[in-house]
């Protein structure tokens, strides 16, 4: 009965801990070299503008009604039975987290 009680408590608490998406900030060189990915990579099929072609908009607008855990779940594994491809071998959860972020914020120079 004490490892129950115990074990719950835990199990709880790493299940939470889980499920929170990694938080460190790419260095200032790698925000560079991402903002760069996202506005030539991204943009070819979002449009050079991110205001869409043969993807969707990634405009704020356009994000607003998307939960940030939906979005960098399509950033790192693509769509099925689209045109986006998976960015999970280029890319951390972190720095798509961080994408996520910017693409919010109207990705800002």
């Amino acid at each position: 009965m004490r490892i129950r009680t115990l074990l719950l408590p835990a199990l709880a608490l790493g299940c939470a801990l889980a499920a929170l998406p990694a938080t460190a900030e790419p260095s200032p060189a790698r925000q560079r070299e991402l903002r760069h990915l996202v506005r030539q990579d991204c943009g070819s099929c979002h449009g050079m503008t991110l205001k869409g072609g043969l993807g969707t908009p990634l405009l704020p607008s356009a994000l607003a009604g998307k939960t940030d855990a939906l979005l960098v779940a399509t950033v790192l594994d693509g769509r099925p039975n689209t045109a986006m491809p998976p960015w999970r071998g280029l890319l951390t959860e972190a720095e798509a987290v961080w994408i996520v972020a910017q693409l919010r914020a109207g990705l800002p120079e």
